[in-house]
């Protein structure tokens, strides 16, 4: 065995080299600066020029750390301090949004220019969302001059769905709103929205995040009714925005409306409570009898637990028809809405495949109920259907519009041998 001590291990000190790539760069966007400003001098008033020099920049700079800065340029002419004003630099460039011609056309090309290079890069996408919003939130520490080219500029990205309709929350700032900012940016960017798309497509985008619901916000609490922001937006023009609007009170007063009925019914009040109630409604919220009959099939066939037998379904609708059967005659007066209860029946039992099989039973109730007339359930049959599960129905109730022919024809001999 040796008597050799062991050697014990020594700390050299050796040093490793850090990769370049594992050290912190330091957040410098001047030589960024520099090179997009530089860029855009040269390109000028060449748009085309200008989206060639930023989709090949794109492979030199540094897009997604500097975006920021790269939105700001393109914007304001060179980076934005807080509240709006241009930053103390002397690296600005006249070439930008803010300094170009204020028409929808210079516009439209600006567009151009944002939409190819997010095209490029897309994940400037998030950042240009932001920019946008923050551009939103400084709008009192720019031009009007320059607030109409950025509205111009939001409306139509916002047709190209280039941005969301979410960045519109920006403009529900309390500052903005009660100097009446937000609400004269809406008209511009609503106008340049609307030449790009109709108001079913802007309705859609609004709606898709929520919007719908909150343009009221544009306006100071004590201004926030249908009634003022209809005249607001009609007065300057914009009558489809006004409309929309009115739509929107509709849609809202329908659903609490719907709520409402289904409370009812499902505490058992009586009908002729509910029938008072539903008068009251069309009157002061001026609901055709057509939506309103539309409505009430809706709520009676939401009041109750559908048994999951087809069997069994359709003696369940029946009863619970029949209790409701005053109700529907009560908003059953013109042709029209009881063309429009057939069409929601029809509608109702082919969406619920349970109810496929119940389509006649329920119609022949509700004309020995009197809610439906031999006339309504002919002009149903031969032209005012829908393409839903129309071969079924048709066959299913052609025995009994055969009869209702005889009848008809029967009738009419008799008055013929009385005369």
């Amino acid at each position: 065995m040796s008597n050799q001590r062991q050697q014990k291990p020594t700390l050299t000190g050796q040093r490793f080299k850090t990769r370049k790539r594992d050290e912190k760069e330091r957040f410098d966007p001047t030589h960024f600066q520099e090179s997009i400003v530089q860029g855009l001098n040269q390109s000028g008033t060449d748009l085309e020029a200008v989206a060639k020099f930023l989709d090949a920049s794109g492979a030199k700079l540094d897009y997604r750390r500097y975006a920021e800065t790269l939105f700001d340029i393109l914007v304001a002419g060179g980076m934005l301090a807080p509240g709006g004003t241009l930053a103390d630099d002397l690296t600005r460039t006249e070439f930008c949004l803010f300094k170009a011609q204020e028409d929808m056309e210079t516009m439209q090309a600006y567009a151009q220019v944002f939409n190819k290079l997010i095209r490029r890069y897309k994940y400037l996408e998030k950042g240009f969302e932001e920019e946008i919003k923050k551009l939103l939130l400084f709008l009192k520490g720019f031009t009007e001059s320059e607030r109409n080219k950025l509205a111009m500029l939001t409306g139509i990205l916002l047709a190209k769905s280039n941005l969301s309709a979410a960045i519109l929350s920006s403009l529900f700032n309390e500052n903005l709103v009660k100097e009446g900012v937000s609400a004269c940016f809406a008209v511009k960017l609503f106008r340049s929205w609307l030449t790009e798309k109709d108001i079913n497509s802007v309705s859609a985008s609004l709606r898709k995040v929520g919007m719908d619901s909150r343009l009221m916000e544009l306006f100071p609490a004590n201004k926030r009714s249908c009634e003022y922001f209809s005249k607001y937006f009609s007065d300057v023009g914009l009558k489809e925005l006004a409309d929309h609007a009115r739509n929107q009170q509709s849609i809202g007063a329908r659903k609490e409306l719907q709520k409402e009925l289904e409370e009812q019914m499902s505490r058992g009040d009586p009908l002729k409570d509910i029938i008072l109630y539903v008068r009251d409604e069309i009157k002061k919220n001026n609901i055709s009898e057509q939506t309103m009959i539309g409505l009430i099939w809706a709520s009676v066939m939401s009041s109750v637990e559908w048994n999951k037998k087809e069997e069994l379904v359709t003696e369940q609708a029946i009863k619970l028809l029949k209790q409701y059967s005053p109700l529907l005659k009560a908003f059953t007066s013109q042709g029209l809405s009881e063309l429009t209860l057939l069409l929601k029946i029809q509608e109702y039992c082919y969406d619920n495949i349970h109810f496929m099989n119940s389509f006649q039973k329920i119609v022949v109730l509700l004309y020995k109920a009197d809610v439906l007339s031999e006339e309504a359930i002919l002009k149903w049959y031969n032209d005012a259907h829908t393409a839903k599960g129309k071969s079924v129905f048709l066959e299913q109730m052609k025995k009994f519009v055969e009869w209702l022919k005889n009848a008809e024809e029967e009738s009419e001999s008799e008055e013929e041998e009385t005369d």
